[in-house]
């Protein structure tokens, strides 16, 4: 049994509960900026100081108390990223409040489940259609007709008529429900995105907050810092982004809110954050952008070189990280000042101008791409956590990137591997349980949490992931295959939106290639291929199958060499190339854009049948 635990402890005695982090912050520090907030729909950006943005939220903690709000009463959150949402997050925790975040994709039977499990007093949603899910859920369950409110204008129901509810109570008041919960109090109750089965609520605490915001702090303070900043885009719904509002808040470091992803790129430029937290996906996309813009001039075979020089220093940055310094090369020290100029530098520009440092989560990231960004001059810090873990569990720290693992634990964090490959973890950030107690039955062995992925420890600690316990497939020969490895081999083209491997009961492994329906129609445009550059989107729930016989050999050779990294019994046979309807709504993907794997191959079912009965494209 492999274990590792940080060395560094973490002391929270100096903090009553998550409140004093900001507390504290604009008492020594009230008119440094912590936020910018888009004007004119991100057109301009105006700065708000951390003592402007305390006073925001005591006057809605207060509005909250007015309307009757008890301590520990449960407050839902439904919107879009934006700036008002932080000022309700922290207006409910000092109104003695806990927040209960929905997505703001939710349909309408979701949030009336979410309502009901975590027995919800109050809503607040962002648009008019957020704010009728929740009026109409509250009312379900016999709640007031005034019981949500808006961040939106809305005369009477908005921020500001509960601001103004909230006049006569006192300082004193409020101060005394601030100050109510301990560490150890409820802070809010997180719904899983339910990838395998049914969401559960987890249950987090103020000092899995504080804890985690420390741990933080203590690991990366070349990151987060007073004069850096950052973007946040992820929805403020999931633990991750929730978690880095927090740590920044605390840290002096100035976030700006983008509510629609596709906005982010353009935004960048003007906003030039220091530090980004992003998924994989949006570093490929980048890459590809790039590589299509080279094509497009010719200079295509100029950018691959420029790639492989990237990656050697890359590789040549993480040896040296590793105490292991090799000789660089006159080379290679011109080829990367050359390449910096026609290339690394417009990357670093499309970023922004200032990054530090990307910080990748939610997916694993292919090694080859970080190693590229490093070498570009764009450091990726990889780290791994959960909702169960109040997000980060390990992280890559700077100074010792190991590309291919997510890190070490962080400070106040063990990670422990079971017999059967399964990585457990206790620490700081772990939750005390689910809402249902009957959900903890197995959530939990020897103190430590389950959580339910595979994964192996190296001699310095860094956790290297290879999969989900539930993903692991026994072939009809009695093949056990974890297929992460093939899948993430094959997901590394941005042509990809996910790949599946299949097989379970099966005579050998098959392949569904889902496609990126942008980056399709873009492969499509440059190669003539009419009918997919006008491909329509499939129905919700649907999926349709691409026979190009140009991009299926193209594929091909990814299926091809994600089969010449793996063992003879994990290569995949025969594949089928689809593009699927991976909305939300459409049930296949969570609010964070994992696949839910046993949902969307029961509806595919067929298609799968087909690759054992002839159908798909020999690998």
């Amino acid at each position: 049994m492999e274990e590792y635990a940080s060395p560094v402890s973490i002391d929270l005695s100096a903090y009553r509960n998550a409140t004093d982090l900001v507390v504290t912050r604009a008492r020594t520090a009230p008119e440094h900026p912590a936020f910018d907030v888009a004007v004119d729909d991100g057109r301009s950006w105006r700065q708000i100081t951390t003592a402007q943005f305390v006073a925001e939220v005591e006057q809605v903690a207060k509005g909250l108390i007015a309307v009757g709000l008890e301590p520990g009463g449960r407050v839902a959150l439904m919107a879009a990223t934006r700036y008002e949402w932080a000022v309700c997050d922290l207006a409910i925790w000092f109104a003695g409040g806990v927040v209960v975040p929905i997505y703001d994709t939710a349909a309408p039977g979701q949030v009336n489940a979410i309502l009901s499990a975590a027995a919800v007093q109050i809503g607040i949603g962002g648009s008019r259609t957020q704010v009728k899910a929740l009026t109409d859920g509250l009312a379900g369950l016999g709640r007031a007709s005034r019981s949500t409110w808006s961040l939106d204008a809305a005369p009477g129901a908005d921020l500001a008529a509960l601001a103004a509810a909230g006049a006569a109570v006192s300082p004193t008041e409020l101060e005394a429900r601030r100050t109510k919960a301990d560490l150890d109090s409820l802070a809010t109750i997180v719904f899983t995105s339910g990838t395998s089965g049914q969401p559960k609520g987890a249950k987090i605490t103020h000092r899995n907050f504080v804890g985690q915001v420390l741990a933080v702090s203590a690991g990366y303070e070349e990151v987060v810092r007073e004069d850096g900043n950052t973007v946040i885009f992820l929805p403020l719904a999931h633990v991750l982004a929730r978690g880095l509002q927090l740590i920044c808040l605390a840290n002096g470091m100035r976030i700006a809110h983008i509510t629609d992803p596709r906005k982010l790129i353009a935004a960048l430029p003007q906003l030039q954050p220091t530090f980004l937290v992003v998924v994989p996906r949006v570093l490929q996309k980048i890459e590809a952008a790039i590589s299509a813009k080279a094509n497009r001039a010719g200079l295509g075979w100029l950018w691959a070189q420029a790639r492989r020089t990237a990656v050697e220093v890359g590789m040549a940055a993480e040896a040296a990280d590793a105490g292991r310094p090799q000789p660089v090369t006159t080379g290679l020290k011109l080829r990367r000042m050359v390449y910096d100029k026609l290339f690394y530098a417009r990357l670093r520009a499309k970023l922004g101008g200032r990054i530090a440092y990307l910080l990748s989560g939610a997916a694993s990231l292919d090694p080859e791409l970080s190693l590229l960004f490093r070498g570009a001059g764009v450091p990726v810090v990889e780290g791994y956590g959960l909702t169960e873990t109040t997000a980060p569990i390990t992280g890559n720290l700077p100074g010792a990137i190991r590309s291919g693992t997510v890190g070490v634990p962080l400070p106040g964090s063990t990670v422990r591997i079971a017999a059967d490959g399964e990585v457990l973890t206790r620490g700081v950030g772990v939750f005390p349980g689910y809402l249902e107690p009957a959900d903890n039955a197995e959530a939990f062995v020897d103190g430590f949490f389950r959580t339910g992925d595979l994964g192996t420890l190296d001699a310095d600690g860094n956790l290297r992931l290879s999969g989900r316990v539930k993903d692991v497939i026994i072939t009809a020969g009695g093949k056990t295959i974890c297929p992460a490895a093939w899948e993430q081999a094959v997901e590394s083209d941005p042509l990809v939106a996910h790949a599946l491997l299949v097989g379970e009961g099966r005579p050998y492994p098959g392949g569904l290639i889902l496609l990126d329906v942008e980056s399709l129609r873009a492969w499509a445009a440059r190669h003539g291929a009419r009918a997919l550059a006008t491909l329509r989107d499939p129905a919700p729930g649907q999926a349709i199958r691409v026979d190009d016989s140009r991009l299926i050999g193209v594929i091909a050779r990814l299926v091809r060499a994600a089969n010449a990294e793996v063992s003879r019994s994990e290569q995949v046979r025969r594949f089928t190339l689809l593009v699927a309807d991976l909305s939300e709504d459409g049930g296949a993907v969570t609010p964070t854009m994992k696949l839910k794997r046993a949902r969307f191959t029961q509806s595919v079912s067929d298609v799968i049948d087909g690759l054992y009965l002839g159908a798909g494209t020999a690998a």
